[in-house]
């Protein structure tokens, strides 16, 4: 059990540094709904990232494992094309980085998060979560993972550390916002400001470092 929790930590925390669900947190903190539509984004996050590795572990746990050019090779094969699809995402990210003294181009949808609904916050997150492409490719990576455990129990317990960092990044300013909101503003915009400017940049790195350690475990499995 130790060696499959090891080797999701990174793509857990693949998914816990995405800077912009951690942006959209941000903005709902400093909205005047903040409590409810944050909160209803919290839990949309971790049901969407729940869902997905849940997903794929069971479809990983199904796989035949018998036999040359089995589930062994297969769920190989699967991680390097993952791995590969990393990658180019990274490379996607790393050119689409603003340019010097330009100011970073953020998604449409965040223009409206301060006048979200919790259902549609929840929605939102739960998108950002499941469907977003680089996290359901982490998802994949993880759930072929955790699906190879020896038992049920090794299993579970590596969905669970896998949600629970995964989605460390934005329960954490949710909780500590409801605690102490007043104290947090100003940390908060600071924070958002400068993920805003590295979004770009924070994303190429982590997808390439993902990506590569992805298709190092495929290589390493054929």
């Amino acid at each position: 059990m130790g060696q499959v929790i090891g080797d999701i930590l990174p793509l857990a925390l693949g998914i816990a540094i995405s800077p912009l669900p951690i942006i959209a947190t941000i903005l709902m903190l400093l909205a005047p709904n903040a409590r409810a539509s944050s909160v209803g984004f919290m839990t949309g996050w971790l049901a969407g990232i729940v869902v997905a590795v849940v997903a794929f572990t069971l479809l990983s746990s199904v796989l035949p494992t018998s036999g040359a050019g089995g589930g062994g090779t297969l769920a190989a094969i699967v991680k390097i094309i993952v791995g590969a699809l990393l990658v180019l995402l990274a490379v996607k990210h790393w050119l689409g980085r603003p340019k010097d003294g330009s100011e970073p181009e953020l998604p449409k949808w965040m223009s409206a998060l301060d006048s979200m609904s919790p259902v549609r916050a929840g929605l939102l997150a739960f998108a950002l979560a499941a469907v977003n492409p680089k996290n359901l490719l982490l998802a994949v990576s993880a759930g072929l993972i955790i699906g190879a455990g020896v038992t049920p129990a090794a299993q579970i317990s590596g969905v669970v550390v896998f949600v629970v960092i995964a989605g460390s990044t934005v329960v954490a300013p949710v909780v500590a916002f409801l605690v102490a909101s007043k104290k947090l503003a100003a940390p908060l915009e600071s924070l958002r400001v400068w993920l805003v400017h590295n979004n770009s940049t924070i994303m190429a790195v982590l997808l390439l470092v993902m990506g590569m350690s992805v298709i190092g475990k495929g290589l390493a499995a054929l």
